[in-house]
């Protein structure tokens, strides 16, 4: 496969210190350490070796990788590995794909607190597909599903959503056999949104109460207990974005789950939603 004209690896030669130095309020060493190796891999600075044909004796360098994990080069055939897994795990029924995103509101909050709210939308996500499951007004069933984080758009900005890779159907609540949803409908996505909304808000207020946020630059007013409040209300006002794809014949994750469309980490952005007792397919 021929390189492409553009890499992301020559973004951050280009503009790579410039960002640093604009954000240097909410980077920590660790992204730093990130861009350097991004920048690094796979060029002479990490050093290299020479590979020799054994029949017609040709030689060529080769540059080491970095093998950070947040590199797009070196997480190439983890994600593969990733994918292949999963598909051996997959059920043989349809399969729904479900984006939950967070408002453009909370993205400077995200930036600086992405552990604690990247959390909240894996668990706030998985709770409301839950819920909304097992009412009987809906599915009334307890479904199993995974999710990964992506991150930032296609166009590079800060656009935090979990995709959500979901089989149409679920185990009854007795646990004696399996409900399928209708053709044509899987769960109200108004519902969906209310849920979620009302779950991320309420797990929001509560990381605050509990001083697990923080504030820096132009959020620092919202340290304060009465600006984050009113902060907050909007959020209730507005429509959150929760989308779903109607069922396909196949789980083809690997187009929700490209590299291209988001950030791919397989250790450390994917959440398993199975019930421990589900029989029909089992996740580690």
């Amino acid at each position: 496969m021929s390189r492409p004209p553009l890499e992301v690896a020559d973004i951050v030669r280009a503009a790579g210190d410039a960002f640093i130095e604009r954000n240097r309020h909410w980077l920590r060493w660790k992204h730093v350490k990130v861009l350097r190796a991004i920048a690094r891999c796979r060029t002479a600075a990490l050093g290299g070796h020479l590979d020799a044909c054994t029949r017609c004796g040709h030689q060529a360098i080769s540059f080491n990788s970095c093998r950070n994990r947040h590199c797009p080069k070196c997480q190439i055939a983890a994600r593969e590995r990733w994918i292949a897994a999963r598909r051996r795990e997959l059920l043989p029924t349809r399969y729904m794909h479900i984006v939950f995103t967070l408002p453009h509101r909370l993205g400077p909050l995200v930036l600086q607190n992405k552990k604690v709210l990247y959390d909240l939308l894996f668990r706030t996500s998985a709770e409301t597909l839950q819920e909304v499951a097992r009412d009987p007004r809906h599915l009334g069933a307890e479904i199993g599903f995974f999710s990964v984080l992506h991150t930032w758009s296609q166009k590079l900005n800060a656009h935090p959503h979990v995709h959500c890779v979901v089989p149409a159907g679920g185990l009854s609540l007795d646990h004696t056999r399996w409900v399928r949803s209708p053709d044509n409908y899987f769960l109200p996505k108004e519902v969906l949104r209310k849920v979620f909304r009302g779950k991320f808000v309420e797990a929001l207020k509560q990381a605050f109460r509990d001083g697990q946020l923080n504030f820096h630059g132009d959020l620092k007013l919202l340290a304060q207990t009465k600006t984050f409040a009113a902060w907050l209300r909007p959020l209730y006002r507005q429509d959150w974005v929760v989308y779903l794809k109607r069922p396909f014949g196949g789980p083809a994750i690997s187009g929700p789950l490209h590299p291209s469309r988001g950030h791919f980490q397989p250790s450390s952005n994917f959440f398993c939603g199975w019930p421990s007792h589900f029989p029909l397919a089992r996740f580690r």
